[in-house]
């Protein structure tokens, strides 16, 4: 069965850090306890765009300024529509409303984690873009 779209941010901090989360260890979610994007589905009739600075209000508490499109992904299981911003956030004072916690991980790091979905893949794709037009 497809899942519904999905849309999901790379906050990247000025150390070059990528933003993630730790889903929760959750038998009845799809890929507990595994480092994620932030993000979620599309609400009906809901931009990709819409969905994503709904999604951040509604797990991390905080609106997003300026967005940037990075690229959508067509999977056989889902359709994600990724961006990404800049942003130093203290992790410290955010109210985490979903997943175990958050975590700031260098290009380095990121091989080291167990991801969920495609999101290793997008990460390597979007470090590989970044490089390039730095």
């Amino acid at each position: 069965m497809r899942e519904p779209p999905g849309a999901d941010i790379i906050i990247l901090n000025s150390q070059q850090q990528v933003l993630l989360v730790l889903r929760d260890n959750k038998s009845s979610i799809p890929f507990p306890n595994t480092w994620a994007l932030l993000g979620g589905y599309l609400e009906e009739n809901e931009t990709p765009e819409v969905a994503i600075r709904r999604e951040l209000v509604e797990e991390l508490e905080i609106e997003l300024g300026e967005v940037n499109f990075f690229k959508s992904y067509f999977w056989q299981e889902c359709d994600e529509h990724i961006f990404w911003t800049r942003l130093d956030l203290d992790i410290s004072q955010i109210h985490l409303q979903e997943g175990q916690k958050l975590a700031y991980f260098n290009r380095e790091e990121l091989t080291q984690l167990e991801f969920a979905s495609h999101y290793d893949q997008i990460l390597l794709e979007f470090f590989e873009v970044l490089a390039v037009n730095v």
